[in-house]
């Protein structure tokens, strides 16, 4: 096991504390919180930005195999796992753990790399997961608008923090589902303050056929963290498995404080087996932009307004308060997304499936009518 020291120990314990009056909630647990308590079964439920098409059907057998194995912890299994993940992508196996999906990691390198006097500097609108993490821990948060084309403002986040411990990015960004340059993050690492550390989380990538990874910058020894999910294309967003990639030093910060706990098993299994779907990415990915652009279209030629996606998500001008529109959509049984303070006018949507975004057309055109 990982010495914890007194300090490491004390740090954890303040998080800890602080989970009592938690703001920092996961995307499902936002989600869940902000869905209408009273809500129909059959409801349209793009709000959350999970896959409509689920487990693939390998991973749903790997599934039910595991079933009489649940009373085990198999460790070996999310060893084998990492391995598989890392020789597909060119990585030291050393430098990839399994997690439970990628917001616990996510927190972890939160409470590794800022305290209050090392700043979280992050964008607006962004997934809010870190920002509230910080905050709770009396850390200083420095949220920096977007660009005018939606991305990551590198330069500013670096002038306004010289005392950042984190920078965090996310691209795709969660709720624009828009793309930073893989240039604008070179810079970033290249200008950051020194001891500093560049978090890129990589949930949505694999929905973009445009996006670069920053796996290279991990493999050159960069202070980079990356974070990768199974919970958005793979469709295990329920089952909970991730990875967080980072030199073997950077890793020992973030695993120290909590991350070494078991995976579940059914987790692993599944996510190993859509690994070995090779043509599983690029066939949902497919799917997902051929309905996403559908919609791009049928929202252009109804004269509504959107920020244009890379990702499962997108942004939608309500022309009005954005939960005024959430709570109409609702009683039409349809569930689109949360609200951002900075755009309190727009509502994010998920892309479901073609018969649910034809739903959604439907409802969303009777409601501006009214």
């Amino acid at each position: 096991m990982p010495h914890f020291s007194r300090r490491s120990f004390l740090h954890l314990s303040a998080a800890a504390s602080a989970a009592a009056m938690f703001r920092g909630m996961s995307e499902a647990q936002m989600a869940a919180a902000a869905r209408p308590a009273v809500h129909s079964s059959n409801a349209v439920v793009i709000d959350s930005n999970e896959n409509p098409l689920g487990p693939c059907e390998s991973a749903r057998s790997a599934v039910a195999a595991i079933i009489p194995q649940g009373g085990r912890y198999a460790f070996n299994l999310s060893v084998d796992l990492a391995k598989t993940f890392a020789q597909g992508e060119g990585l030291n196996p050393d430098w990839v753990r399994a997690t439970v999906g990628s917001t616990p990691p996510l927190g972890l390198t939160v409470l590794a790399f800022t305290s209050p006097k090392r700043s979280y500097v992050t964008a607006d609108p962004g997934y809010e997961y870190g920002l509230n993490l910080a905050t709770s821990t009396g850390v200083r948060v420095v949220a920096v608008p977007l660009t005018k084309s939606y991305a990551h403002d590198v330069k500013a986040m670096l002038a306004a923090a010289p005392d950042a411990g984190l920078f965090y990015i996310c691209t795709p960004n969660n709720p624009t589902g828009t793309l930073t340059p893989h240039a604008d993050i070179e810079y970033l690492v290249a200008n950051k303050p020194k001891d500093s550390v560049v978090l890129v989380d990589e949930a949505y990538i694999h929905f973009s056929d445009q996006a670069e990874s920053t796996f290279d910058l991990v493999k050159a020894g960069k202070d980079v963290v990356v974070l990768r999910t199974f919970s958005k294309i793979y469709g295990l967003a329920g089952l909970r498995c991730g990875f967080v990639i980072a030199r073997p030093d950077l890793m020992q910060k973030i695993m120290v404080r909590g991350g070494w706990n078991p995976m579940p098993v059914t987790a692993v299994v599944a996510a190993q087996a859509s690994l070995n779907e090779p043509q599983l990415v690029a066939e949902r990915r497919r799917i997902n932009t051929t309905v996403r652009q559908q919609t791009f279209d049928w929202l252009e030629r109804n004269g509504f307004t959107y920020i244009a996606s890379d990702s499962n998500c997108f942004m939608l001008d309500a022309k009005r308060p954005g939960q005024q529109l959430r709570e109409a959509m609702a009683r039409e049984n349809v569930l689109v997304g949360r609200i951002w303070p900075s755009m309190p006018n727009w509502v994010r949507i998920t892309v479901g499936t073609q018969d649910e975004m034809e739903k959604f057309q439907a409802a969303l055109q009777k409601v501006m009518k009214a």
